[in-house]
């Protein structure tokens, strides 16, 4: 599968994240609000997101969100974790966008572009989300993602995260409200 190709749809491009992507992202990234429920929620800040940004390039699946009218940066997403063994999985998650784009069916077009993509190599995509990242499970279960029993502890900054686990299969995709 290829987890950094380029998808269009009507109002967008999504394409290879570049090292000349940087400034105009860290644009996006740097307003707190698209952090504050984020179990990271200081990704604003330069060097926190610098990390972040080195660890998207270096990832090998990871997007930019570009906006088809202007050419302009709208955020980020990526395709991660991928194992092809018994009808494949990969993970889509790492997003974000520009608080601009929020509630104007950005994510669920990106979102339909990659699933179908993912689709076409994968039997299941599955989605980790901060357990207080309300507005992410929100849009989760709006492109019809099911939260399973799965989750995944980790720290940062001394503090536990909890990141839940929810999933989408090729045939609750096809059933489901992207199509």
């Amino acid at each position: 599968m290829d987890r950094q190709p380029t998808l269009e749809t009507e109002r967008l491009i999504l394409r290879p994240l570049t090292e000349d992507d940087r400034e105009a992202l860290y644009e996006v990234a740097s307003d707190p609000a698209v952090w504050e429920q984020h179990p990271i929620h200081d990704r604003w800040r330069r060097e926190v997101f610098d990390a972040f940004f080195d660890d998207a390039l270096a990832s090998g699946g990871a997007l930019a969100v570009v906006d088809r009218r202007d050419d302009g940066i709208l955020g980020s997403t990526r395709f991660d974790r991928y194992d092809p063994d018994e009808g494949g999985v990969v993970e889509i998650g790492w997003t974000f966008l520009a608080p601009r784009c929020w509630g104007k069916g950005i994510n669920p077009e990106m979102k339909r572009a990659m699933l179908v993509h993912a689709f076409a190599h994968v039997a299941l995509v599955e989605f980790r989300v901060g357990d207080t990242n309300y507005r992410s499970r929100n849009a989760l279960e709006a492109i019809g993602a099911e939260r399973t029993t799965r989750y995944e502890l980790e720290k940062y900054q001394g503090k536990r995260v909890v990141h839940l686990v929810y999933e989408i299969t090729r045939e609750s995709f096809a059933d489901g409200p992207l199509m």
